[in-house]
This record gives structure tokens, C-alpha cells and sequence, in this order.
């Protein structure tokens, strides 16, 4: 099991990303959260096994129709760092 941080820049607001990431989240079996930042980034926290979270990851780099993400800035997050996570849309 990992989990790991993502910023994910680009035009990823309005155009059902977060939905999106839920639903592709669930379908891989991976757990965590996301959210709109007010820079006009999402940020989500996901965790499962090293597996889904790579094909989260490659996921998240293509979004739903509509998205153009031009970044994503990644790090692994200790179980200690988790623990001041609060829940948003969980994913």
C-alpha cells in the first residue's frame, strides 16, 4: 500500500474532474480524497496498492473530456502525514 499527493495543474476546474476522479477511483479500487484549490489546480490524496495508484496517477495525466492537465506534481505521503488529512469529495 502507498499513498501519494497530487497537484494537478491544467484546466482541470469545471469540467467534471473531480467526479470523474471519483468514479475512476472507485473503479481501481483506490481510496482518498479530492478538491478545487483556489489557484484553479485539483489536489487529491490517493491511496491503495502500488499498482492502482500508478494507474491513477497515468489517469489523472489524461482527466475527462474537456480537461487539457499541463502538470502534475506527485509525492509519496507517510501514513504519519495522513493523519491531519481532513475528508473533501472522498475518493
Amino acid at each position: 500500500m502507498i499513498a501519494k499527493r497530487l497537484l494537478i495543474h491544467g484546466r482541470v476546474q469545471g469540467v467534471g474532474y473531480r467526479h470523474w476522479a471519483v468514479a475512476t477511483a472507485t473503479r481501481l479500487g483506490v481510496v482518498g480524497w479530492v478538491r478545487n484549490r483556489e489557484d484553479g489546480s485539483v489536489e487529491a490524496l490517493v491511496e491503495g496498492d502500488t499498482a492502482a495508484v500508478e494507474e491513477m496517477l497515468r489517469a489523472c495525466r489524461r482527466g475527462p473530456v474537456g480537461a487539457a492537465v499541463s502538470l502534475i506534481h506527485e509525492n509519496l505521503v507517510t501514513p504519519e502525514e495522513m493523519l491531519g488529512f481532513a475528508a473533501r469529495d472522498t475518493v
